[in-house]
């Protein structure tokens, strides 16, 4: 056989197999789509992912049911979404953790972000607040940092646990800061808010939405945002991004996500990042997300794919220095 009939017949097959996929897209889906999410009920990602399911299934034309597999920071989640893939029915909504950290701080992980996940698209991003108690000497973040340039150690921050994105975006913070902080993990937001509010520790990077309502009550401060510009929730809060010496470019954001299986019809994919799209031009959902805490990011799985290999550089650096993984 000639370069030039090798050539063809490559042409010919590569012809085949797209004709074949956008035929497979266009009959799918023909039974439910089962969306898997590693939080229980009532979480802030269940809740995203109920809120996107419903518009998902008018459009689709079959229901899209939402399966909670909770535990390990979202992590079982993607296993079981990997576990049950089978004909392009099976996908995901999680957290940035289990594709940016979860391989650096969880041992057998059992999947790789980059080889066994196909990004679909990103739904949506939260940035953290630097919170205090009302009553906290500093009223900025300049003079909180310029308090822990003072005294290595003496400022205390809380997280939700130990390499949560609290735990991580405080370190990093830290970091930049050219600061030491003493870090107390804590189960939820619940608990270091009152930790906070009862002088047991001085700080946390929480959540806006778990800090806002102490603020109202006058009973927290909101020193700087991680976002990297003013974000609507809390749109007077000033961003820490040039603060005190720290660069212009410092971002910490979580973010929510649609995932498939590696393997997933490239045109399906395609398909439901387009869905997802329109979703998340709708006012009532950009509304809904942002009483919630987050900001409606749509974009193309490429988009995705950038965001999950620069956060996965971003936090392996400072995973890399925190004291257990030395």
């Amino acid at each position: 056989m000639t370069d030039r009939h090798r050539h063809l017949v490559r042409a010919a097959l590569l012809g085949g197999s797209l004709i074949a996929s956008a035929a497979h897209a266009q009959d799918w889906p023909s039974e439910p789509v089962h969306v898997f999410v590693g939080f229980p009920a009532g979480s802030s990602p269940d809740t995203i992912a109920r809120l996107v399911a419903e518009p998902l299934a008018e459009a689709l034309g079959q229901p899209v049911v939402v399966e909670n597999r909770p535990g390990a920071g979202g992590v079982i989640g993607v296993q079981q979404m990997l576990a049950r893939a089978q004909d392009d029915y099976s996908f995901g909504i999680t957290i940035n953790g289990p594709l940016t950290t979860a391989a650096r701080l969880i041992p057998d992980l059992g999947y790789d972000p980059q080889a066994d996940i196909a990004p679909v698209g990103l739904i949506a991003t939260s940035p953290l607040v630097l919170a205090v108690a009302a009553d906290f000497p500093a009223d900025s973040a300049e003079a909180f940092i310029e308090a822990a340039r003072a005294e290595p150690e003496a400022i205390s921050y809380g997280s939700v646990g130990e390499g949560s994105g609290a735990h991580l975006t405080a370190e990093l913070f830290a970091g930049a800061a050219g600061v030491e902080l003493f870090h107390i993990p804590f189960q939820s937001y619940a608990e270091v808010t009152t930790s906070i509010l009862g002088g047991e520790i001085d700080s946390g990077f929480m959540a806006p939405s778990a800090a806002l309502p102490q603020v109202q009550a006058g009973t927290m401060k909101m020193l700087g945002i991680t976002s990297a510009e003013a974000f609507a929730q809390v749109p007077d809060v000033p961003v820490l991004a040039g603060q005190a010496g720290l660069p212009e470019d410092f971002r910490a954001e979580l973010w929510n996500a649609f995932i498939a299986p590696a393997g997933t019809d490239p045109a399906i994919v395609a398909r439901l990042n387009e869905e997802l799209g329109r979703i998340l031009q709708d006012p009532t959902v950009n509304e809904r997300l942002l009483a919630m805490g987050w900001q409606v990011q749509p974009g193309t799985p490429e988009d995705l794919a950038q965001r999950i290999a620069d956060d996965t550089a971003l936090w392996g650096g400072v995973i890399d220095v925190l004291p257990a993984a030395n």
